[in-house]
């Protein structure tokens, strides 16, 4: 079934990027609205005014960057622009992955579409037509700093919309002009100011952005749901959670994962009762709504930045019109992504943080010297003779550790560019990226606490009795993971396990399970 999406660049969500960048072809139809077509003819008409009374404006008539003063000729100024694609595309490393590629497209064409960069409708009309069918550019994942936008991957996208470069259709590297031809497409000719328009913004720094939002509301969901479980395990008590303590210390997000707590533990036979509260649990479990609460912060903050970004202009210079119509350009820096990079930065440290906090709880599980030996070492029978879980702390260790190396702030660097006219640049690009390098690894972890803390489920079983009940989210969650996950009494492989509980935590399929168990509260 094919979901049609209204472009404008005004109202595009990170919803719908993320729809779109893991869309197959056909499944998704971009329309440019009525309004976008206009004001996308009217910036195009102001740029072919421009040329006509031979103005001297940046990046139409002059060159880039460092060459800013250097006036081009009007005969040159289609070869300038398919200049600026090729000469951009320098990128290096492996390229991006396809959901980035399209992401980074589609919002590249959301903001084209403000009318305020001076493409041609047929040019974006046909980065539209590339997405739906699937034409996808070869990007180099390295290159791009993050000021004056995001250079070379943009270029590296262009690239093939001129029919150079190479692209991927249907899982097929193929050079640009023959991927075009594949769907039925023609490469179109660059008129003024297109290149720059094509090359010159933020749309990777966004596209990254849009993707990590929808995956650290999930993982940040999931550690919850992870604590609670491993909370029963221990035999831990919900005192902490009592609404009276946080609402003395009103963070939201606090107060919002100490509600979610309870509700997932409601019910709960695994819990010490309100009459052992003086014994107070480990930090890992008594501090859940403080320490996930704080990260949760950083993924609201992060959102409402991305929903910003996604529908600014980010491109220079910039066309707006005066009151009697007249065109005037003006130059400024909304190509520079600090505000995405420091965003980024903080959501890595924050995910990272929920890491750390569920290595933590992996050890206890499976320490016994933690546990009070509540739990068989390292959860299996005959220790010794099996090693049970002792690995999977050690991967999540090593994970955990990788982390904290990852969440180096790249904002915190600048290297000047273009013989020091750009002088100060934002990283966001690399912050992006070591932000979704932090989430794939904090997946694997929470995937490796789901796993051993339904493994300890099993053995408390064993000791309360199968009548003794779960929470009511806990218990949601449980039986997803043993409906792939079977209790482990002796020593298998476990990286085959392991793949699947990180496939379930991140894919949402515990967080749809607890959210619908908990629908009706």
């Amino acid at each position: 079934m094919t979901h049609t999406i209204s472009i404008d660049g005004k109202t595009l969500t990170i919803e719908q990027v993320v729809a779109v960048a893991r869309a197959l072809p056909g499944e998704v139809t971009l329309e440019l609205t009525p309004e976008a077509k206009a004001a996308v003819g009217r910036a195009a008409g102001a740029v072919e005014q421009i040329v006509n009374e031979g103005r001297i404006v940046y990046g139409i008539t002059t060159g880039f960057g460092a060459f800013k003063d250097k006036i081009i000729s009007s005969g040159d100024l289609r070869q300038l622009q398919r200049n600026i694609v090729r000469s951009h595309s320098a990128g290096t490393g492996h390229p991006l992955a396809t959901e980035i590629v399209r992401a980074m497209m589609l919002v590249r064409a959301n903001t084209l579409s403000s009318g305020h960069s001076g493409i041609r409708l047929a040019t974006l009309q046909l980065l539209l037509r590339m997405i739906e069918r699937g034409v996808h550019p070869l990007v180099p994942r390295q290159g791009s700093l993050g000021a004056s936008g995001d250079l070379a991957p943009l270029a590296h996208m262009a690239l093939v919309m001129i029919g150079e470069g190479r692209a991927e259709v249907g899982g097929t590297e193929m050079p640009g002009q023959d991927a075009l031809a594949a769907v039925g497409l023609q490469p179109i000719e660059l008129a003024a100011k297109e290149g720059l328009a094509l090359t010159n913004g933020t749309a990777l720094m966004v596209a990254l952005g849009s993707l990590a939002v929808a995956e650290a509301e999930i993982c940040s969901y999931v550690a919850s749901v992870a604590g609670a479980l491993t909370l029963e395990a221990l035999n831990g008590t919900t005192s902490a959670f009592d609404p009276r303590i946080h609402a003395v210390r009103p963070h939201p997000r606090q107060i919002e994962t100490a509600r979610l707590l309870r509700l997932l533990l409601h019910g709960s036979d695994f819990v010490r009762s309100d009459l052992d509260a003086d014994t107070q649990d480990a930090y890992t479990l008594r501090c859940i709504p403080q320490v996930h609460g704080a990260c949760a912060d950083a993924v609201v903050y992060t959102r409402w930045v991305v929903d910003i970004e996604l529908n600014s202009v980010t491109d220079n210079p910039l066309i707006f019109f005066e009151e009697d119509g007249s065109p005037v350009t003006l130059s400024g820096g909304n190509f520079h992504g600090e505000p995405l990079a420091i965003a980024y930065d903080h959501l890595g440290l924050a995910m990272t943080e929920l890491g750390n906090m569920s290595e933590r709880r992996i050890n206890r599980l499976t320490d016994p010297a933690s546990n009070a030996g509540l739990l068989p070492p390292f959860l299996t029978d005959k220790g010794g003779l099996n090693s049970g879980f002792m690995l999977t702390q050690y991967t999540a260790a090593a994970l955990a550790s990788e982390n904290k190396a990852l969440c180096f702030p790249a904002s915190a660097d600048s290297i000047p560019t273009s013989a020091n006219v750009e002088d100060h640049v934002s990283n966001g690009p690399i912050s992006g990226r070591q932000a979704r390098r932090v989430l794939r690894n904090l997946e694997h972890i929470l995937g490796i606490e789901l796993m051993a803390a339904a493994q300890a489920i099993d053995f408390r079983r064993q000791v309360l009795g199968e009548q003794a009940r779960l929470g009511r989210g806990t218990a949601a969650a449980y039986k997803a993971i043993r409906e792939y996950i079977p209790f482990l009494p002796e020593d298998v492989e476990m990286a085959p396990h392991m793949a699947k509980a990180t496939q379930l935590a991140a894919d949402g399929v515990i967080q749809q399970a607890v959210k619908e168990a908990l629908k009706s509260v």
